[in-house]
């Protein structure tokens, strides 16, 4: 397999610099499934070429599957030596590692330059054609030029193969060209190499951030890179979703805030919750949906709160967390607080062991056909000695002279339940588990209608 990427940005040889690779050098780094070497083929002020070859045996592969010997002819007489798939991805990913973090202390100012470009890859499948491969990099972008390779140059008749020798031209960001390879090559391919988990997902939200989310073909290559599985598709394109919400709003406020801002019924609901934590004598919380750390920070002002852990499924809620929560603690004071990613619909040992739990206005952002995940991911693995959730009371919309009739508080809500369907579900929970639940309200209690927000308090049973 072979990528070369080349620069007439000068001097050209600048290009060393943001791979971390000497153009002097020819250097060799084993895989566990081969050997990638990087060398220059040209290195001039005015033009340099870094060359990645890797090296595979297909046979060895084959061998080393358990269950080869039911394998057929094909497991060895295959295209794994020379066209580009998901070997070359992880390839990529291993070997240019700093590169595709955008960091370069030397020059950060050329990591952060958009500069002229050409990726080639001469042998690169398209399961979805000339058609598909264009529409894969020409929105972020490429000047794509391809060229249908024949199936046997020998046996013109036999017509065309499915593999390209692509060159895509681009002046953009180094670190921005090698994460589109790594995502758009195997989705190419539409296989990969190894077991495929929940933990691609995050691989896919890292390197598809700034682009992915407003990508024509999201789903398609959401679908193709999580190896087809829909479950994990399914939740990745909502982790996407929730990103473009938070890109869309101000980083000020929410829509939702803006709505429920007359009353104050976000602060409300925070004091409410951290006044529940105290009065029942908690030490460990873990606010699961933290978000951008509205609750944590209330939470670190109480002493009484000794250990804080922070989830969210989104990097840029976190990020956020990070800059204005984390960050401006306190030296003595960053060690009670810890912010990690994660979703609410896999085990997850990390969260496991608290007294607390809280699930503040997250509920409503999940597909309805995922709360049982959730509800064992809390209940029944993590098991907190008492959790609180809250959740908007859509009875109470119409007194939001802001909100149009029929329309949910939040663009990303799935659905708004009214206090008799919220209470069912929490006290079908507690008929389920050893919990018990008890109700409260927060806000304004209409007569009619109730309170905008309301809260379950589950306690485990001794």
């Amino acid at each position: 397999m072979l990528l070369t990427i080349s620069t007439t940005h000068q001097p050209a040889t600048d290009l060393g610099y943001l791979l971390f690779k000497h153009p002097d050098k020819c250097q060799a780094f084993d895989l566990a499934f081969g050997t990638a070497r990087v060398f220059y083929p040209e290195a001039s002020d005015t033009r340099c070429t870094a060359a990645l070859v890797l090296d595979i045996n297909p046979v060895d592969l084959a061998r080393g599957k358990a269950g080869a010997n039911r394998q057929t002819l094909a497991a060895y007489v295959s295209d794994r030596p020379y066209a580009a798939s998901s070997f070359l991805s992880v390839a990529i990913s291993q070997v240019f590692r700093t590169a595709m973090t955008g960091r370069c202390e030397q020059r950060q100012d050329l990591a952060d330059t958009p500069i002229p470009l050409v990726a080639k890859i001469p042998v690169l499948p398209s399961r979805g054609r000339e058609g598909f491969l264009r529409g894969l990099f020409e929105p972020l972008g490429y000047q794509v030029n391809v060229r249908r390779l024949a199936l046997d140059d020998a046996f013109p008749d036999w017509g065309n193969s499915a593999y390209f020798d692509v060159e895509l031209s681009h002046s953009i960001r180094l670190s921005d060209l090698l994460s589109h390879l790594h995502v758009m090559i195997p989705v190419l391919d539409d296989d990969k190499h190894y077991y495929v988990n929940e933990d691609e997902i995050e691989k896919l939200l890292r390197h598809g951030e700034g682009w992915l989310s407003t990508h024509p073909l999201k789903e398609e290559i959401t679908s193709r890179y999580l190896k087809r599985q829909r479950g994990l598709t399914r939740d990745a394109l909502a982790q996407i979703a929730a990103e473009e919400v938070i890109a869309e709003t101000s980083d000020r406020e929410t829509s939702e805030d803006i709505i429920e801002k007359p009353i104050s019924l976000n602060q409300q609901r925070l004091e409410t919750v951290v006044s529940t934590l105290k009065a029942n004598g908690v030490q460990k919380i873990v606010d699961l949906g933290c978000g951008e750390g509205k609750l944590l920070k209330l939470l670190l002002k109480e002493p009484t709160f000794l250990e804080i852990l922070g989830m969210d499924v989104t990097y840029r809620s976190l990020e956020i967390a990070q800059e204005r929560v984390l960050e401006k603690l306190p030296t003595h004071q960053k060690g009670r607080l810890q912010l990690i990613q994660g979703s609410l619909n896999y085990r997850d040992a990390r969260i496991a062991g608290y007294d607390a739990a809280t699930v503040i206005e997250v509920i409503e952002h999940m597909e309805l056909d995922r709360l049982k995940a959730f509800e064992r991911v809390l209940f029944e693995f993590a098991k907190p000695k008492m959790a609180i959730v809250t959740t908007p009371n859509v009875e109470y919309n119409v007194k939001f002279e802001n909100l149009p009739i029929g329309k949910l508080r939040h663009p990303d809500h799935r659905f708004e339940w009214t206090r008799a369907k919220f209470q069912t579900w929490a006290q079908g929970i507690s008929d389920r588990s050893k919990y018990s639940v008890e109700f409260g309200s927060i806000g304004n209690i209409d007569p009619e209608v109730g309170a905008p927000t309301q809260m379950a308090i589950f306690t485990i049973a001794n």
